[in-house]
């Protein structure tokens, strides 16, 4: 392979975030998800310099692999039986995250856990499925807030346009420590309802590149490569990452 594109977020900090207009797209963006996907550009024999970044949604991924605008797409993508139905085909997982809610600290006291929400607005992001799974796996009656990304949903928080945000605990980590750094202060509940098993999301039928990808995600734990990135951007966050290797969803 001598050319590679790969999707990622633009509004994830410590997951996936550009950090520059100006560099070239290679070091334009930032984060565990931008480290893992440069790990897996190297392993898989693909020169820095012929590395490039595509800004993806959680509306827009699926649509991008299909038409062939990105090759791989490393975007806190949570493997699903729907997007493989889609057309995805998913390496790794190469974390499992934690769906969570975020709060305002003056609101800590009284929203707890997911079943708080009943009532209250919580940021709602197209096709993303967490505030789905609010309400139809949980059965809690939250109002639907929308915003483009779960940057613009810390917006909103901080306006107190939201109650909460609730998805997975390493956005929310990032997004808490971003507000943090601006002065507001959040805090996520620790009340995890689901397994988010973050995949490297492939064209359907790509076996090869999938089990590529699988063979540089074992190298990335047995070197310590994740770990160590997994410390780096989310120590300071207050979270625990988890350091053990997911078992992988297999290429078939």
């Amino acid at each position: 392979m001598e050319k590679l594109v790969i999707g990622v977020n633009t509004d994830q900090p410590g997951l996936g975030e550009k950090i520059s207009e100006t560099g070239k797209s290679y070091d334009a963006y930032a984060g565990f998800d931008i480290r893992v996907a440069k790990e897996i550009a190297r392993n898989l024999g693909v020169n820095a310099a012929n590395v490039s970044f595509e800004p993806v949604t959680s509306s827009n991924r699926e649509e991008l692999l299909e038409k062939g605008k990105v090759d791989l797409i490393v975007a806190s993508y949570s493997i699903t039986p729907d997007r493989k139905r889609d057309g995805v085909l998913f390496g790794g997982p190469y974390y499992v995250a934690h769906q969570d809610v975020m709060v305002r600290q003056s609101d800590a006291a009284t929203i707890e856990s997911i079943h708080d929400l009943a009532g209250k607005k919580v940021c709602k992001v197209e096709g993303s499925l967490s505030f789905e799974r609010i309400k139809e796996e949980q059965g809690i009656l939250a109002e639907p807030v929308n915003a483009a990304g779960y940057g613009k949903c810390l917006e909103k928080l901080i306006a107190g346009q939201l109650h909460a945000v609730s998805t997975d605990d390493l956005i929310l980590a990032g997004l808490a420590r971003r507000a943090a750094e601006q002065g507001h202060f959040m805090e996520v509940v620790g009340a995890p309802i689901s397994d988010e098993r973050y995949g490297v999301g492939l064209r359907a039928g790509d076996v090869d590149g999938c089990e590529a990808v699988n063979e540089a995600i074992t190298k990335m734990y047995q070197d310590d490569t994740i770990p160590v990135h997994l410390h780096r951007w989310f120590d300071d966050s207050g979270l625990e990452p988890v350091e053990t290797v997911p078992q992988f969803e297999g290429c078939e």
